[in-house]
C-alpha cells in the first residue's frame, strides 16, 4: 500500500505522533551527553562553543570522542594505582592475584594495578604489648598470682600475615603457657624473692621458641614478671616468712661486715708477730755470731797466755755470780771477830737498815776474844768460829 493513500493517512498520522514522543526522549539523552562532553572538553582543553557548532555542522567531529576520554581516564588510573609509598616504619607485602609475590622496603615502590596486584602494609617497628594475670600452682604445691607483661615486634611481615591465623592471640596464649611452665618448676620462695628476673628470662626463651614453632613472625623484645604474690587468704603467713628472710639477710650482712673488720686486724697482727720473730731471729743470730767471734779471739789469747786468760775468766765469772747474790766475808785468821757484811743490801739503801741490825745482833752474839790467859788452840778456835758463823745466819734468817 502506498504512503500517500487516503486510507493510510490516519495510520501515518498516528505513527508520526508516536515518533515525535520518542524524539523528545532521545533529545533529552542527547542533551545530557552533550553536557557531559562539554564538561570533559573543558577538562581536556576543548571549547564548548566549537563543540556545539561542530556538532551542528559536521555531526560532532570537532570535540574529543568518548573513547579518548575513557582511554585518558584509564591511563591516569594505571599511573596512580601502579605506585605505592611505603613508610619508614612499614614493610609492604605485595600479593599477585592473592598470592605472596615480594616484599617492598621503605620508599616508593612499583606494582601492577588492581586487581592484578595489591599491597598490604605492616608496621614492623611498632612495639606491641600484652599483659595478663594468671593464677598458677608452684612445684611445692602453693598457689601464686603472677602479673606478666610481654613487649614484642613484627620481625617477618610475611609470616605475620600468613604464618598463623591470629598471631597476637597466639602470642598471648603462648606467653601464659610459658609462665605456667616456668612457675610450675619453681618453688614459692624463689618466685616471691628477688629471683624473678631469672624466671622471666627462662619464660622469654620458652615463649620465643613457641612463636618460632608456630611461624608467627614475632620477636619478643622484653618479658617482665611484674608482680608475684600469694593469695589473700595466706598473705599474712607469707609476709612473716618474708620478714624472717630479710632478718636472715641482715644478720648475714652484719657477720660479713664484722669479718671484713676483724680479718685485716688479724692479718696485721700476724704480720707484726712475724716481723718481731724475724727481728728476734736476726738478734739471736747476731749474738751467737758475736759470741763465736769472741770465743775465737779468746782461744787465740789463751794460746798466747794460758794462765792469765784462765785467771781473767775466773774473775769475770765470779764477778757475774757474786754480783746478784748475798755475800759473807770471814776474816778470823788473826783471831778477830767474824763480821757479816750484807753488801747487796747495803748498796740497796732502805733495806740496809734491817741488814745492819741483824749484823749488829750477829756481832754481839759472838764471844769477845781475850788476849791474855789460857786460850784455845788456833785450829780449834777457827773451827768453833766457823760453826758459829754458819749457825747464826740461819737463826737470823729464821727470825
Amino acid at each position: 500500500m502506498a504512503w500517500n493513500e487516503p486510507g493510510d493517512g490516519n495510520d501515518k498520522g498516528s505513527k508520526g505522533s508516536g515518533n515525535q514522543g520518542n524524539r523528545g526522549q532521545g533529545a533529552d539523552v542527547d542533551a545530557f551527553l552533550e553536557r557531559l562532553k562539554s564538561s570533559l572538553g573543558r577538562v581536556f582543553g576543548g571549547d564548548n562553543g566549537q563543540s556545539g557548532s561542530g556538532r551542528g555542522a559536521g555531526g560532532g567531529s570537532g570535540g574529543p570522542s568518548l573513547g579518548l576520554i575513557i582511554l585518558a581516564a584509564l591511563m591516569i588510573w594505571l599511573v596512580f594505582d601502579s605506585w605505592t609509598l611505603i613508610d619508614e616504619r612499614q614493610r609492604g607485602v605485595v600479593l599477585r592475584f592473592g598470592k605472596y609475590d615480594r616484599l617492598l622496603t621503605p620508599g616508593p615502590g612499583f606494582k601492577l594495578p588492581r586487581p592484578f596486584e595489591s599491597v598490604i602494609k605492616v608496621d614492623a617497628t611498632q612495639v606491641r604489648n600484652v599483659s595478663d594475670q594468671v593464677r598458677m600452682l608452684t612445684r611445692d604445691e602453693n598457689i601464686v598470682l603472677v602479673d606478666f607483661n610481654v613487649q614484642y615486634q613484627v620481625s617477618d611481615p610475611v609470616l605475620y600475615l600468613f604464618g598463623t591465623r591470629d598471631p597476637d592471640e597466639t602470642l598471648q596464649q603462648a606467653a601464659e603457657s610459658a609462665v605456667r611452665e616456668v612457675m610450675g618448676n619453681s618453688v614459692m620462695d624463689t618466685i616471691l624473692s628477688g629471683q624473678r628476673a631469672e624466671l622471666a628470662s627462662q619464660a622469654s626463651e620458652r615463649l620465643q621458641a613457641a612463636l618460632d614453632q608456630y611461624r608467627t613472625g614475632l620477636t619478643v623484645s622484653e618479658f617482665n614478671l611484674q608482680n608475684a604474690r600469694p593469695p589473700q587468704e595466706v598473705k599474712d603467713a607469707f609476709d612473716d616468712a618474708i620478714i624472717a628472710r630479710e632478718d636472715k639477710q641482715r644478720f648475714e650482712n652484719d657477720a660479713l661486715g664484722y669479718a671484713s673488720k676483724q680479718v685485716p686486724e688479724a692479718r696485721g697482727a700476724a704480720a707484726r708477730i712475724k716481723a718481731e720473730a724475724e727481728a728476734y731471729k736476726a738478734s739471736v743470730i747476731a749474738h751467737a755470731e758475736g759470741d763465736a767471734d769472741r770465743f775465737t779471739l779468746m782461744v787465740d789469747e789463751y794460746r798466747k797466755a794460758p794462765e792469765v786468760t784462765r785467771k781473767r775468766l775466773y774473775l769475770e765469772t765470779m764477778q757475774d755470780v757474786l754480783a746478784h747474790n748475798p755475800k759473807v766475808v770471814l776474816a778470823n785468821r788473826n783471831g778477830n771477830n767474824v763480821i757479816y757484811l750484807p753488801l747487796d743490801k747495803l748498796s740497796g739503801g732502805g733495806s740496809g737498815a734491817a741488814s745492819s741490825n741483824s749484823n749488829s745482833t750477829f756481832t754481839e752474839r759472838l764471844p769477845a776474844m781475850q788476849t791474855g790467859g789460857p786460850q784455845e788452840p788456833s785450829s780449834d778456835r777457827s773451827r768453833s768460829a766457823a760453826r758459829t758463823a754458819t749457825r747464826n745466819p740461819r737463826e737470823g734468817s729464821s727470825q
